[in-house]
């Protein structure tokens, strides 16, 4: 548990341990009042974990970025499906 003082003192490290899971109890004249952690998927909400554990999605076999390829230029006034189709053949 820490002090409101130290809270502003140290927002930034203390919003970087939250971040990496551990949640810190902030107390205001030695009484609890709030609580920084990690976000948490809200009820009702899925996350790509919980669709990977149930088996509705298949993880990445890649977990690397992606290789983008060049970047195409586009002029205005061209529409774009005639511009894919030039660039698919």
């Amino acid at each position: 548990m820490i002090g409101i003082r130290e809270l502003r003192t140290d927002l930034a490290s203390l919003v970087r341990r939250a971040g990496t899971g551990q949640r810190v109890i902030v107390s205001v004249g030695g009484r609890a009042v709030a609580q920084l952690g990690p976000i948490e998927a809200e009820q009702g909400q899925t996350v790509l974990a919980d669709l990977i554990a149930s088996g509705a999605v298949v993880p990445p076999r890649r977990t690397d970025a992606a290789r983008l390829g060049a970047p195409v230029a586009v002029y205005s006034g061209v529409r774009l499906d005639r511009a894919l189709k030039e660039l698919r053949g």
